[in-house]
């Protein structure tokens, strides 16, 4: 298909979404009613296949050795697109993060690239991840060949705000539990080895920490265990962290010297100490400029509106950001009408079903569509990307 054809594909895209508006706000809908958690997303992922299948996907469950991944195909083109679909839910509140609509976004510009794929030269790749929210199932899936001979990739995120990028930090995910000794709390006190005090002298030297920390650096955490009676010392106390940072290179500096303050509730107390990673860290993002700036002009178009401060409202991370360093890739946000409530808020879930949510879903699956029909359409712009597929080491 030539540049002057582009407009046609794009009428066809529309269609192709309008038509299938309600099935894709009943997805969002179904899938934020039934949340899952990570790695455990069996309903949400195949809901999703099975609206791809019937418009003649080929469709891989169980992708990657992970029960909840699939890959969806379409389209025998030298450049290939992949769109990402994530649909884990949040402990407790649900779709406080707004995976439905992520979900649903991936599904509805998947149908509409199908319509036009063979015509534009294109290999359309809709990839199921599951557990973005700490499990890393876009990086364990880059792994194990799922991203590969991508050629581009995208996926859209509902905020309280529009951008073309989501400012994203670097972070590293762990369980740091600490083992001492119990004993009568009041008898014999003097027996006993306190490891929830070690998670409390770990805190106090993170937060006197924090003062010395770049504006990126973060450190945050709950008490999973702290342990079993007031009368008993101890013996087991766990807790989980996230030490962020600007990049992965910035976090191999800053996440040391967060392990020395939970080093320090060990030595202090007398209690034993082991930090368990809590799946693969997660990278800085690496926008793709020209990919950016074609999908805020087709949002545009739509009608989404880009305020001028919108990336002072958030940093965040995400495992897309493992998948950009290696392959040209965007993640721009979707505003819906949120506020007060930010993500991980329960607001935010209840927000991720209103009428501003439902439009998102379809404006979100239309401007990614017409950003991968621009990038077929456009010689050199598709010379650049076809001449870097991605392919697992």
């Amino acid at each position: 298909m030539s540049p002057l054809n582009a407009s046609s594909a794009k009428t066809t895209a529309k269609a192709c979404i309008q038509d299938a508006g309600d099935r894709l706000i009943s997805l969002s809908h179904q899938i934020h009613d039934h949340p899952e958690l990570g790695f455990e997303e069996v309903q949400a992922s195949r809901w999703c296949a099975e609206i791809l299948a019937k418009a003649g996907y080929s469709i891989e469950y169980g992708a990657c050795d992970l029960p909840t991944a699939f890959i969806a195909s379409i389209g025998t083109g030298a450049l290939t697109v992949a769109i990402c679909a994530e649909y884990d839910a949040l402990p407790d509140i649900g779709h406080g993060c707004g995976h439905n609509i992520i979900a649903s976004c991936a599904v509805g510009a998947g149908l509409a690239l199908a319509k036009v794929a063979d015509d534009l030269g294109l290999t359309v790749r809709v990839l199921g991840t599951p557990a973005e929210e700490g499990g890393g199932g876009k990086v364990l899936m880059m792994e194990r060949g799922g991203f590969d001979r991508v050629n581009a990739a995208m996926m859209v995120h509902p905020t309280p705000s529009e951008m073309d990028r989501m400012p994203c930090l670097a972070v590293s995910q762990f369980e740091v539990r600490y083992t001492g000794k119990a004993a009568h709390a009041s008898a014999y006190p003097c027996k006993g080895i306190n490891a929830a005090d070690a998670i409390t002298i770990a805190q106090v030297a993170i937060g006197l920490l924090r003062q010395h920390a770049a504006p990126n650096n973060q450190v945050h955490g709950i008490v999973t265990y702290g342990g079993a009676a007031p009368n008993i010392v101890p013996e087991l106390a766990v807790a989980k962290f996230y030490v962020r940072a600007a990049t992965l290179a910035e976090l191999e500096i800053w996440e040391p010297r967060v392990t020395k303050c939970f080093q320090a509730g060990a030595l202090a107390t007398g209690a034993s100490m082991e930090i368990v990673p809590v799946g693969p860290r997660y990278s800085e993002f690496r926008t793709h400029e020209p990919m950016a700036a074609l999908y805020r002009k087709n949002a545009a178009a739509i009608g989404r509106v880009f305020p001028a401060n919108a990336e002072e409202v958030m940093t965040a991370s995400t495992d897309m950001g493992n998948v950009s360093l290696s392959i040209p890739s965007i993640h721009p946000t979707l505003g819906i009408d949120s506020l007060p409530a930010v993500n991980h808020q329960a607001g935010f879930a209840d927000a991720s079903v209103r009428p501003s949510a439902d439009h998102a879903v379809l404006d979100g699956a239309l401007a990614m569509a017409w950003t991968a029909i621009d990038i077929a359409c456009d010689e050199n712009f598709r010379k650049s990307l076809e001449s870097t597929a991605y392919r697992h080491q």
